[in-house]
């Protein structure tokens, strides 16, 4: 085997960050995979639809938290996803800022579902 051969080998190692990456949108499809039952479960079993019942049953304490568990988790997937589909087409220039502004537009989402629950819980619909 030739040093040229070796080299390549090394170099197709796996990136930790492509590790970790891979490893976070399999924990965050778990996490969906148990929460998402739960969220249509409790939907189906709702008497009504309406604001009134459905803020009710969120201004539950175990259902706000498992709800809020829920939405991050759902947009957590969202952004790894996401990164991976720009990555393989948004190229050049536009990548690292494409990348970048989805990071920001996901955690701003984030931030308003959890305020958005916060105030469900606390009575404040």
């Amino acid at each position: 085997m030739s040093g040229r051969s070796l080299q390549g080998a090394a170099a197709t190692r796996a990136d930790p960050h492509a590790t970790r990456h891979w490893r976070n949108q399999r924990v965050s499809a778990i996490a969906l995979l148990l929460l998402g039952p739960w969220f249509i479960y409790k939907l189906l079993m709702l008497p009504a639809l309406d604001y009134a019942t459905v803020t009710a049953w969120i201004a539950e304490p175990l259902q706000a938290l498992l709800l809020l568990l829920f939405a991050w988790s759902t947009l957590w997937h969202s952004a790894l996803g996401v990164q991976v589909v720009v990555d393989d087409y948004v190229g050049g220039r536009l990548n690292v800022p494409t990348v970048r502004f989805l990071q920001v537009a996901h955690g701003a989402a984030a931030i308003a579902v959890g305020w958005s629950i916060w105030m469900i819980a606390l009575g404040g619909a």
